[in-house]
């Protein structure tokens, strides 16, 4: 398959994507997303969450809480905010 393909194939959901200001990369970082909401539904606090996910996923501590930031974000005010 080629990447034509693939983005034709897909253009619709990424067009979607692209106007709620959403990378495609964004989707490397679901499972420490995924490990932070359940950590904290269990009750952990979020300085030994990000050290715990820092370890895991090999980033630093300042990476981990700007994914948990940006994850956590509405992606309607940050498409209008990019239209601006």
């Amino acid at each position: 398959m080629t990447i034509y393909e693939i983005l034709s194939f897909n253009k619709e959901l990424l067009q979607r994507l692209f106007n709620a200001g959403i990378r495609t990369s964004d989707c490397l970082y679901v499972d420490l997303f995924d490990d932070y909401t359940r950590m904290r539904a269990a009750g952990e606090k979020t300085t030994y969450i990000v050290a715990v996910l820092s370890d895991k996923y090999a980033l630093s501590e300042r990476k981990v809480y700007g994914i948990i930031r940006y994850l956590s974000s509405d992606c309607i005010g940050r498409a209008v905010q990019g239209q601006a």
